[in-house]
């Protein structure tokens, strides 16, 4: 992701894991034809980790210099993550008990099983904290793979929703943390203002004399 696009990406799902779910633009089930892909290549997956905060800087600096001294395993990053993404996608947009559910949770506790491996518990906390993500070359899919483990156990649904495709939104995931429950785009200064501004089009044109 270029400085510019790293500057100006949207953070707006309430969570890692939701985050990198919406890192594909517009969010729709089989994709779509004008889909976007926010992380196609190892470095702009670099600096959306660090626009995201799941790497601070010095982490930053670790994963680059690994990938750069081996560079298949900055691909090798890039395909877990890729994986880790739509499986999340699959599981929260279907909610349901099918083969192609029962896949994508395989694949992240196979995920998670190999993070767990290059995980290490550090004094810290009450007594101990865990630490994922100590090999700097897969530091990124680990994390994200932990917290895409913490999201499907933990999410509450009623608080999960999508911007809405069919009334102009992008279809990203977001939790609703307001209080009266309210909140329908990812972003109202963007899908939000996107829509009211073509619903005001299409009124004034329904006025307009035949």
């Amino acid at each position: 992701m270029d400085q510019d696009r790293n500057d100006t990406f949207r953070i707006v799902g309430g969570h890692p894991a939701l985050e990198l779910v919406n890192t594909v633009s517009p969010r729709v089930a089989g994709g779509a034809a004008d889909e976007q892909d926010y992380i196609p290549v190892p470095d702009e997956l670099l600096a959306w980790s660090r626009r995201t905060e799941l790497l601070d800087e010095s982490e930053v600096a670790a994963v680059a210099a690994a990938w750069g001294s081996a560079p298949v395993t900055a691909e090798q990053a890039l395909h877990a993550t890729v994986e880790i993404r739509e499986a999340v996608y699959t599981v929260l947009a279907r909610r349901d008990e099918s083969a192609e559910v029962a896949a994508a949770l395989e694949l992240l506790s196979l995920r998670w099983s190999a993070a767990a491996a290059r995980s290490v518990l550090v004094p810290g906390g009450a007594v101990a904290e865990l630490v994922v993500g100590t090999s700097p070359a897969l530091m990124i899919p680990d994390r994200l793979v932990a917290a895409a483990v913490d999201l499907v156990r933990t999410v509450d649904l009623r608080q999960l929703r999508a911007c809405p495709i069919d009334e102009g939104g992008c279809g990203w995931l977001f939790l609703d943390r307001s209080k009266n429950g309210s909140r329908r785009w990812c972003a109202m200064a963007d899908c939000g203002t996107r829509a009211k501004v073509r619903k005001l089009g299409e009124r004034r044109r329904r006025s307009l004399p035949a």
